[in-house]
């Protein structure tokens, strides 16, 4: 098992940035891959942002390409999503999702291959 616990989000203005972090524990002496979500009222729940488990592999979506990054701390269970240049389309429910691999290269990228979620924080962008 393992538990994911978000933080991070807020309110912003267009422009502005946030730091999102995703403290994991429980079996986190297993390997891994990381991602986020995020779901905006109405719609589903959809890919941003992953990185394997080692942290040198990460993809993101086209929506965020350029604006995000996301990355690792494996030493404190740790992942976070930088997010800059934000719009109001950004604003959402952010989660964090593990997914158990035995490689530490892996990515995974939908909702159906990850095993752990957080509980989310809210992300508001005004315009």
């Amino acid at each position: 098992q393992v538990q994911l616990v978000e933080s991070g989000g807020g309110l912003v203005q267009a422009g502005g940035s946030l730091r999102l972090s995703c403290a994991a524990s429980g079996r986190t002496d297993l390997t891994h891959a990381m991602a986020w979500f995020c779901q905006a009222p109405g719609k589903e729940r959809e890919f941003v942002a992953a990185v394997s488990g080692s942290g040198g592999n990460t993809a993101y979506a086209d929506s965020v390409k350029g604006r995000f990054t996301i990355s690792r701390d494996n030493a404190k269970n740790t992942v976070y999503l930088q997010m800059n240049s934000l719009k109001p389309e950004d604003t959402a429910v952010y989660y964090c999702a593990a997914a158990w691999t035995f490689s530490g290269r892996q990515i995974f990228t939908s909702r159906g291959q990850f095993h752990y979620w957080g509980q989310g924080t809210q992300v508001t962008v005004s315009s």
